[in-house]
């Protein structure tokens, strides 16, 4: 039970759960959080993936990707390419059981509910204006600042140990907030496709009531964007030797 596998299934199932959660409290109906806007989800969302980063490294991931456009770009950054599919696997796995989770937990509440979109954007994004070029471009950006932002956080030209103990989880806690308030309007800011992809198949799977379709014409793009924001950002990196 202590792998690098294990540890990014359980992370990202961490991740997804408190970042799906967020979303459901502020969407749903007779929740007691209903209505709390968006600074509350940005919040909620940085809170979980510092939480999904520490259960990772906790259970043997001291990487703690949680995300596939992670992998991407440290595996273009080193060359080392033979555990992508694996991290990919359990990544998605983990994003799938953190959106059932978050299925049972609001059980009572999803029937209350009767906007079937709103719904949906519990689990997953949607561009705000829909513009297939422009919303997979700005997960291009959005993914770039993540991981050229979480690379220099442990960079030797930042500091020359890295962070102290346990302040880099709150850095990238830090950066994922930073992203949601000033570039997450536009699509949601999936920036990782496991986050979106996962949840997306539970939506369509789930026996949610009143629930609509999955918006399965714009599912590639939270997951193209981010692979090719993490592919150029893997670039970057390695040419800057950070």
């Amino acid at each position: 039970m202590h792998s690098v596998w294990f540890g990014e299934w359980i992370g990202t199932l961490v991740l997804v759960l408190l970042g799906n959660g967020v979303c459901a409290g502020v969407t749903l109906r007779k929740s007691y959080a209903a209505d709390a806007g968006w600074m509350v989800v940005t919040t909620g969302w940085a809170l979980a993936v510092l939480c999904g980063v520490l259960v990772a490294q906790a259970f043997g991931s001291p990487g703690a990707n949680l995300n596939p456009a992670i992998t991407l770009a440290s595996a273009v950054s080193s060359g080392d390419y033979s555990h992508m599919l694996g991290l990919w696997l359990a990544q998605l796995l983990g994003g799938m059981c953190g959106a059932a989770l978050t299925v049972v937990h609001y059980g009572p509440h999803w029937k209350l509910t009767p906007d079937a979109g709103a719904k949906l954007g519990i689990f997953c994004t949607n561009g705000a204006v829909r513009s297939p070029v422009f919303n997979f471009l700005g997960e291009v950006i959005g993914t770039m600042v993540l991981v050229v932002v979480a690379g220099s956080i442990s960079s030797h030209g930042v500091s020359a140990t890295g962070p102290a103990a346990g302040v880099g989880q709150w850095l990238v806690a830090s950066l994922v907030w930073g992203i949601g308030l000033s570039l997450g309007g536009t699509t949601g800011y999936a920036i990782n496709p496991a986050r979106d992809l996962g949840p997306r198949l539970i939506h369509a799977l789930a026996p949610i009531p009143g629930k609509g379709g999955s918006n399965w014409s714009y599912a590639a793009i939270p997951v193209a964007g981010p692979l090719v924001g993490g592919v150029l950002a893997g670039v970057l990196l390695r040419l800057a030797h950070v």
